[in-house]
């Protein structure tokens, strides 16, 4: 089939879309439309999820043509679900962030990629149950680990209203118009399905191999850029901002679980297993991996990990390892999280490919934080399906390690099947004497001194402020909101600036004028206007957002305010010596030493000053001192959206006071602070007794008061 389609009707054929009751379309031609719209739902989701095709192409388009042709002559019956409104073909702007309702977590790799990995997993899981040797095998969930990209899928009512990738797991982007895009995925759930009011499906989109090949046969021809990998094809499918581009892309969708969902007790779904939450996926038309298996017991988890291992070559997509769940709810609700990961799943990886090939040349590249990496040059070689002709050496220790040399016969691995490693050498004589590879004393890219801290493997440049290879880290970092909080001033905006060179130091960035920004690509003026306005108000701040902005290794928020309240001024922190720096609280010799080290370059004191004559300023003084810490030793979760308090005040205020801010519940929990549309982590305390807070209750808590 040569059309975008789509899976399922959002009217039951038959009905009258009331748009077109009201435009005085013809009831024969209404009732035409959507026989015809059910017939192409039902043979698109034969074609792409059941892959067993009823009728031929050409019938697909002659039907297809015919409702296209309806709809022109009667604009009225086009509704969002039509199978002719896959494409819009609009470009956007940028994409747009969403918080996620309910966060993507990640979740633990198996170290172990053998066997054994598959029954230390199941131990875990009987330890945490409490179970013992003579109790009965734990039914679990196994599932193919897919190599694209996570996405969700909000419905509301059964209509697709948003689609989101993962991000960080707390905020994604917003790909609608992408996913629109992607035949597998139904616009619309049918009725009479149980399908909840709202509900968001989980999944991976990735790409076939066999269409990958084809795509970059495409793309070679056309001159264009091809793609190493299906995972990369598919993230920079899906993250385009023209969705006729992504159209073009041969983009395919598997489902594996859910996000938000109205409860049983709203009339949603009632599922007793994962599985079974599968099934329901399957049968509101979601393709499903058809290897998805039920394993009961270690030996049955053993068992799918070498079956897939051994069908891996020959699957039509990529995998990099597969995924156990405990496929009881109730099992998953006792075993519950630790830390943002789940104790009742585990991705379990295979073994990464290698390959021999000839090392060539080690050369050294500058990363944007200034860790110096020695990049092995290598004869080409494919390895799993990919043709490597550069593998990391991490770091000098490593090459000594591994004994390595320029004209050696090296094996190649690729590391978690994506980055290229060199594991060592091919045993057998060197035909000539090769001296030791040695890191340069000075930065390649900008001549800056190369040190290597106490303790650690790097080397590191120490141009923060002023290496070109750090510049753009330099400067979104600088401007991150926990920083200077330049709003506007995203990774985009600071491509163009550095790739142009309108910006080289940070300085420079208040240096910008109204119509240098507004002639970047993508920039109005209003858009221009905003950024200036967001720099003018950055130049405002504390003491402790400048010196966190400034990116000096090892110095984060909490190490940045104890400077800050310890020396009071900049030119004191500036000039302290090592054993000053460690009087500092939490200060030890390694973050001591880096700061000491990034002030004593003439060039990161130069950008400070011309910061300052830009007229960045802010409240100095003489040391604070030290607020009483009311709240040392509680652990605190804030949750939902305060009334009045941004999140960062809260915590801010919390960790002021002592307490640990912490992203999950459990049973160490001291409070839960919950505001508006607050979601899991509220139930969560619910449920384990945590005891729970509003606003005014964590401000009475801060006041020392016992909160109502």
């Amino acid at each position: 089939m040569t059309e975008n389609l789509d899976l399922f009707s959002a009217e039951p054929q038959g009905q009258k879309p009331s748009a077109a009751i009201n435009a005085g379309v013809p009831e024969s031609v209404m009732s035409k439309a959507a026989a015809l719209r059910g017939q192409l739902h039902q043979w698109a989701h034969e074609y792409y999820v059941l892959d067993a095709p009823t009728v031929p192409d050409g019938e697909y388009d002659r039907v297809y043509q015919q409702l296209e042709a309806l709809e022109g002559a009667y604009p009225a019956l086009v509704t969002p679900d039509s199978p002719t409104q896959r494409v819009v073909g609009a470009v956007l702007d940028g994409l747009t962030p969403v918080r996620h309702a309910v966060p993507m977590l990640s979740i633990q790799t198996e170290t172990d990629n053998e066997a054994t990995g598959a029954i230390a997993f199941d131990q875990r899981v009987r330890k945490e149950l409490g179970l013992d040797e003579s109790a009965a095998a734990i039914e679990y969930v196994a599932e193919p680990k897919f190599d694209g990209l996570a996405m969700n899928l909000r419905y509301e009512n059964g209509r697709l209203v948003q689609a989101t990738t993962r991000g960080d797991g707390e905020v994604g982007e917003d790909v609608t118009h992408n996913i629109r895009t992607i035949r597998q995925i139904p616009l619309s759930l049918s009725a009479g399905r149980d399908v909840p009011p709202v509900v968001e499906v989980r999944g991976e989109v990735h790409m076939a191999k066999a269409d990958l090949d084809r795509l970059n046969a495409r793309q070679q021809a056309a001159g264009a850029k091809t793609f190493a990998n299906p995972r990369n094809a598919a993230a920079g499918s899906v993250r385009q901002l023209d969705s006729s581009i992504a159209a073009q892309r041969p983009l395919s969708f598997f489902a594996y679980g859910l996000g938000e969902i109205t409860p049983p007790q709203q009339g949603g779904p009632d599922f007793g297993t994962h599985y079974a939450m599968l099934q329901t996926l399957k049968s509101w038309g979601f393709p499903v991996a058809p290897q998805v298996s039920i394993a009961r017991g270690a030996s049955e988890l053993v068992a799918f990990h070498e079956r897939i291992g051994a069908e891996r070559a020959n699957l039509p997509y990529e995998i990099d390892g597969v995924v156990y769940k405990v496929n009881s709810l109730a099992l998953q609700r006792q075993l519950g999280f630790k830390s943002r990961e789940p104790r009742w799943a585990v991705a379990h990886k295979y073994p990464a490919q290698e390959m021999p090939t000839l090392m060539e040349a080690i050369d050294v590249q500058v990363g944007r934080t200034g860790k110096l990496t020695p990049v092995a040059r290598l004869a080409p070689v494919q390895v799993g399906g990919v043709v490597v002709t550069n593998a990391t050496l991490s770091n000098l220790f490593d090459i000594r390690k591994k004994g390595v040399r320029v004209g050696d016969q090296v094996i190649v691995r690729r590391a978690g099947d994506v980055i290229p490693e060199v594991v060592g050498r091919v045993p057998g004589e060197r035909p000539a004497y090769v001296p030791n590879f040695r890191m340069p004393k000075s930065c390649p890219i900008c001549g800056s001194e190369v040190v290597r801290e106490k303790g650690e493997a790097n080397h590191r440049c120490t141009g923060g402020l002023f290496c070109g290879a750090q510049r753009k880290e330099a400067i979104l970092h600088f401007a991150h909101r926990r920083a200077m909080d330049i709003e506007g001033l995203g990774d985009k905006l600071v491509d163009q600036l550095v790739d142009a060179q309108v910006v080289r130091v940070l300085p420079d960035l208040y240096r910008l004028g109204l119509s240098s920004l507004a002639a970047l690509d993508r920039m109005a003026e209003k858009s221009a206007q905003n950024v200036l306005a967001a720099l003018e108000k950055s130049k405002s701040t504390t003491l402790q957002r400048f010196l966190f902005g400034l990116g000096i290794r090892n110095v984060g928020e909490s190490t940045a305010r104890d400077l800050a309240k310890h020396f009071g001024k900049l030119d004191a922190i500036m000039d302290a010596s090592v054993e000053e720096l460690l009087q500092v609280k939490d200060v030890g010799p390694v973050v001591a030493d880096s700061i000491h080290t990034f002030f004593a370059q003439p060039h990161n004191r130069e950008v400070v000053e011309q910061l300052r004559a830009c007229g960045v300023h802010w409240d100095e003084g003489e040391p604070a001192e030290k607020a009483p810490q009311i709240l040392a030793g509680m652990t605190v979760v804030l949750t939902g959206t305060l009334p009045t308090l941004g999140r960062d005040a809260a915590k801010d205020m919390l960790e002021a006071a002592g307490a640990k801010v912490s992203g999950s519940v459990s049973k160490k929990t001291s409070y839960v602070v919950a505001g508006a549309e607050a979601g899991s982590k509220l139930a969560k305390a619910e449920e384990l007794g945590v005891p729970v807070l509003d606003e005014a209750g964590m401000l009475a808590l801060l006041r020392g008061e016992q909160p109502g």
